[in-house]
């Protein structure tokens, strides 16, 4: 097994950090990639407004799940568990013990790779790992790295070393990052859900005022709250929203709102859920206490009204947009039927609705209520009333799947 250490404070992670990241886990076909934050850096002080360890953590885990590599990335609390300063040579040391077969590869920068003989046992870190350096701009290229690799190699013999250099890979030191930060800018050097948990927690000086937050930074936040393989179908549910917002006659902005949103409490586990509905007073039938999957639209639309301020209509477009329920507003129809056919949708008849949502609204609904009707009927699950009562209503109001 190829495992690949990619340490540092990344305070905070930015796109610099998960191009690096990419790059890296495919020059050296690595079989897995332990990103580690670290502690106490023993070559420099955390500055003063540094998030707690279990923030950085939060991060770190971020980054990680936006590689979209889950069966070869992870995060280690290894430095923020151990006391005192955090020195390579005792992670890689820890980590050839758990992995005693394991090839390692300690990932670095150009500025880490330059100092490497001035750390702390040098020799030991070249004798338990390779190091892959990678350069942030074309002038970290041979010229810079060539000499040092020679050093290393002749002070070291044996040592496996490796340097790739990405150009265009964002550069910035995290020092001005956390300063723009500050300064209530610097968003375009950060993957948006980082950025979005930053301004939820108020970190690095931030004083984002949830209720009143831009398109882009409700994104962010939206986006920081969920794992980052559902953010394709969160955009391609707000696009659809709008798309259909404009043709049926709704508010864009709110259709847009309720979009981003919708999905926010997906990956809640059900106690969370449940508390959540407690905290802002939904009542809950005897299915929904039990059927995890039929809460988020709830505990969403409370996060939506009470967290980002959204208004009523956006709060029951989001409440409604997993079981529908009789005499919806157009905007929670538009909802309904774009989280069901967003161009990211591939099941069988999407095609059919996707046709039927900009003739017939009405017509599109029912056919995406009766399609979960008969979903849950083969799978032998229970159906909701709310939807049951979606479907009577439309029918009792002549509507057909036919438009």
């Amino acid at each position: 097994m190829k495992i690949g250490i990619f340490g540092g404070t990344f305070n905070p992670p930015h796109l610099g950090h998960l191009a690096a990241a990419q790059a890296a886990a495919a020059a050296l076909e690595l079989d897995r990639l332990l990103i580690v934050p670290a502690s106490i850096p023993p070559h420099k002080e955390l500055p003063e407004n540094t998030p707690s360890p279990e923030h950085r953590l939060a991060m770190a885990e971020i980054m990680a799940d936006a590689l979209l590599m889950p069966q070869v990335t992870e995060v280690s609390s290894l430095e923020l568990d151990r006391a005192g300063k955090s020195y390579t040579a005792d992670t890689l040391a820890a980590l050839r013990e758990e992995y005693p077969e394991a090839e390692l590869w300690l990932l670095m920068g150009t500025d880490m790779f330059l100092t490497l003989q001035y750390w702390r046992e040098p020799e030991k870190i070249l004798e338990l790992a390779g190091v892959c350096a990678f350069g942030r701009t074309e002038q970290d290229g041979e010229e810079v790295f060539a000499p040092q690799r020679e050093y290393l190699q002749k002070t070291c013999p044996g040592a496996r070393l490796t340097t790739i250099t990405l150009p265009g890979l964002v550069d910035i030191s995290s020092t001005r990052l956390r300063e723009l930060l500050a300064k209530g800018k610097g968003g375009d050097y950060l993957i948006p859900a980082v950025y979005g948990y930053i301004l939820r927690n108020q970190l690095y000086g931030t004083r984002a005022d949830l209720k009143h937050l831009d398109i882009p930074e409700l994104r962010a936040c939206s986006y920081s709250m969920v794992m980052q393989k559902r953010v394709r179908h969160i955009r391609g549910t707000e696009e659809e929203a709008v798309r259909l917002a404009r043709r049926w006659g709704a508010d864009e902005t709110h259709a847009r709102r309720a979009g981003i949103l919708h999905d926010c409490t997906k990956y809640l586990e059900l106690e969370e859920q449940l508390a959540l509905c407690e905290r802002y007073g939904v009542e809950l039938d005897e299915l929904e206490h039990q059927a995890v999957k039929l809460l988020h639209s709830k505990t969403g639309a409370c996060i939506a009204r009470h967290v980002f301020g959204e208004p009523d209509e956006v709060f029951d477009a989001i409440f409604w947009h997993t079981t529908a329920k009789e005499n919806m507003t157009t905007l929670e129809k538009i909802l309904y039927v774009a989280d069901y056919m967003e161009p990211n949708r591939t099941f069988e008849g999407v095609e059919r609705l996707r046709e039927l949502a900009y003739r017939d609204l009405d017509a599109a609904l029912l056919l995406g209520v009766e399609t979960t009707i008969q979903e849950m009927k083969d799978r032998n699950l229970p159906v909701h009333q709310s939807t049951l009562r979606a479907q009577a209503w439309l029918r009792e109001h002549g509507v057909t799947t036919e438009g």
